[in-house]
């Protein structure tokens, strides 16, 4: 039996991939550190946490200090996800703003307990 070596006409649709006989089609390869449509890495709050943070520091104490370090840290989880991310630096900065604040209002709070508490011990003996 002879074998007719032609291929057989193929249709080729408007926008579809041209492919011969025996070669792969293109693929496209997407990784995960690359820019998610048109080359814009995704939104984040990182401006957000780092005014919470600066507030917090400055007038409001832990009421947006908290907040603040909570959203830097979603922020730092998306823009660790995405290298040479143009928020990764405010997210940063907000994060470490906002563990300042907290730390230093905290230790204001317990020299505050700690003078109530001499206070009151001094009274309290000299009522004795």
């Amino acid at each position: 039996m002879e074998q007719d070596s032609e291929v057989p006409g193929t249709v080729v649709l408007d926008g579809s991939p041209n492919v011969s006989e025996g070669v792969a089609p293109e693929q496209i390869y997407v990784q995960a550190g690359q820019p998610g449509l048109g080359g814009m890495p995704p939104a984040t709050n990182a401006t957000v946490a780092l005014i919470l943070s600066i507030v917090g520091l400055l007038m409001c104490f832990h009421c947006t200090a908290i907040p603040g370090v909570i959203l830097a840290n979603g922020a730092l989880v998306t823009t660790n996800q995405y290298p040479n991310h143009p928020d990764a630096g405010v997210a940063k900065a907000a994060q470490v703003v906002g563990w300042i604040a907290i730390v230093i209002y905290s230790l204001v709070f317990l020299a505050y307990l700690a003078l109530v508490g001499f206070v009151g011990l001094a009274i309290w003996s000299e009522g004795a």
